[in-house]
């Protein structure tokens, strides 16, 4: 038997050495048609070793694409689909340039800044207010998780204010509108705190079973 480091590189290793093997025999059959049920029986079976993924676009494409690779391109088979060539194995995506400029409160996001950039060009109606509510419901969610356990509105507003160059303002309106958009952001519990809880009950379980030994 020998180890999986001494036998050959699997292209896609998540698949398994077991339907490496096959592709590897398939590969070997010499009757045209016993190799492409054999491929045709391959393809069913990794279908079924990711059945969440079926419902995927082009899922049966790629599954044949998936059997080209693992023959590194040598199982002569009727594909079903235009295979992905060798040489487009390597290309390499189109460069994603990154955002650039800076943003002037870290905690807000850049999506924030949009936001208010937008908001600043839209006319002064009821849409515009109920923007500016979530706009400002959502700064105060991020100020919140980012800042402190709790802020007050001035803050936001002081905040909208610069972040809008003074062209929006958090007006009374705005900030009734803003108790239908806010929700109360929860901090996850750490793992330390959780500890601590569970000593301190168990500390109480065990006292409280002393005492009730004690008095019989």
């Amino acid at each position: 038997m020998k180890y999986n480091t001494e036998q050959k590189k699997m292209q896609l290793p998540e698949y398994g050495r077991g339907i490496q093997n096959m592709v590897d025999y398939a590969v070997m059959i010499e009757d045209a048609s016993e190799r492409q049920s054999c491929a045709e029986t391959i393809i069913y079976i990794m279908s079924n070793m990711f059945p969440h993924m079926k419902d995927e676009q082009n899922y049966k494409h790629k599954l044949w694409d998936h059997l080209a690779i693992m023959s590194d391109y040598k199982l002569d088979v009727q594909y079903p689909y235009e295979i992905l060539q060798k040489d487009h194995l390597a290309t390499k995506p189109d460069w994603i340039p990154y955002a650039s400029g800076s943003i002037r409160y870290r905690h807000y996001g850049r999506y924030i800044e949009q936001l208010i950039a937008k908001a600043c060009e839209m006319p002064d109606d009821d849409t515009k207010i109920h923007l500016l509510a979530v706009i400002c419901s959502q700064m105060k969610k991020d100020y919140i998780l980012w800042n402190r356990d709790s802020v007050d509105d001035r803050k936001i507003a002081t905040d909208l204010a610069d972040l809008s160059n003074g062209k929006l303002q958090m007006t009374d309106e705005v900030i009734s509108l803003m108790d239908d958009h806010y929700v109360q952001p929860v901090r996850p519990k750490s793992n330390f705190s959780n500890s601590n809880n569970n000593s301190r009950n168990n500390h109480r379980n065990n006292r409280n079973t002393n005492n009730r030994g004690g008095s019989r």
